[in-house]
């Protein structure tokens, strides 16, 4: 679940929302004639229905539309907020239609169990609703289900997706280490540097008083360096110290204060893991989007205001799901 969760969020972050809209690389053109009073965009001739829609953008105000416990849209910026936040809602829900329209082609459906994970899952989300939320959804049982069911499908597609990835990665790939480092720019401090340690002043002494880089103490893994750096970094036994490093920024010297962090290194090992599911995933993705339809009810969709839904406050439509389906991944 959680590497679903964030590749959708990738996805969403990597797009030009509506005017000029891209999905997977592809700009799209938003059909303003789209007439059905319930239709809120089309992919792939899948239509979106307003209320599953409506259901969405209820639980996204609540969670983009607060911020250090500022609700943002009682701000001067309301407007603004208001717009990224159908803005965020359609480009999710494109994505997950994008999807599920995947997911039809290559024949993956739900099983028993997991439908009746959706059917537990709406039950309980459709029970915390009041009644404003109601009547701002329209949503019944069978409505919220059905969004269950679409989210439920485009994971499983993504599961299905990711399948061939090498999952094995080692220490060495994914090795994070412990470094305190110094930045110079000129060849003038650098020399300077060098001299204070050859005399055998405390690094973090030296790196506090010369460096030109605030950040003089970090976790570092590979390919968050510069080259050359980290040529030199990565081969730094527990408590050596480099000589001076040239590079076309400046020069650098580097005190390994630990070869390897095992913490941090099998939290990298999750990250390099999900950055290969991703590109997999990605690859089909992509390939569907280049053929793919899609047009927008924008005369529908931009009427709809929620800055004045102020008893609207439901924001566990994915931690619900989350309950009843977190054994996936």
């Amino acid at each position: 679940m959680k590497y679903f969760k964030k590749t959708m969020c990738m996805l969403l972050a990597s797009a030009t929302l509506l005017t000029g809209c891209s999905i997977g690389g592809k700009e799209i053109v938003l059909d303003i004639n789209t007439t059905n009073s319930h239709t809120v965009f089309s992919v792939d001739n899948m239509k979106c229905d307003k209320t599953e829609a409506l259901i969405y953008l209820a639980n996204y105000k609540n969670l983009y539309g607060t911020m250090y416990d500022v609700n943002l849209l009682e701000t001067d910026d309301a407007s603004n907020v208001e717009k990224y936040i159908r803005d965020v809602t359609v480009d999710e829900l494109t994505r997950i239609y994008c999807m599920v329209s995947i997911a039809k082609q290559k024949k993956i459906t739900l099983t028993d169990k997991e439908r009746s994970s959706v059917s537990k899952a709406a039950k309980e989300y459709y029970d915390s609703l009041n009644e404003a939320e109601k009547k701002f959804t329209k949503a019944d049982l069978s409505d919220i289900e059905s969004a269950y069911e679409h989210y439920a499908i485009a994971q499983k597609l993504y599961n299905s997706l990711s399948k061939g990835v090498d999952t094995e990665v080692s220490d060495e790939d994914a090795r994070v280490i412990h470094i305190q480092k110094i930045f110079v720019k000129s060849k003038e401090s650098a020399d300077a540097v060098s001299q204070k340690l050859l005399s055998k002043e405390d690094f973090a002494a030296v790196a506090s008083g010369s460096s030109e880089d605030s950040q003089t103490e970090l976790y570092a893994a590979k390919g968050t360096l510069p080259q050359e750096v980290e040529a030199v970094a990565f081969e730094l036994g527990d408590g050596e110290t480099s000589d001076m490093i040239s590079t076309d920024d400046g020069y650098y010297f580097i005190k390994c204060i630990s070869k390897l962090d095992r913490e941090k290194t099998e939290q990298n090992k999750v990250t390099i893991l999900q950055k290969r599911q991703q590109e997999q995933f990605n690859d089909d993705y992509e390939h569907f989007v280049k053929k793919a339809g899609f047009s927008l009810n924008s005369d529908l969709w931009d009427s709809i205001s929620i800055k004045d839904e102020k008893d609207v406050k439901t924001s566990s439509f994915f931690t619900v799901y989350n309950k009843y389906f977190q054994t996936d991944n």
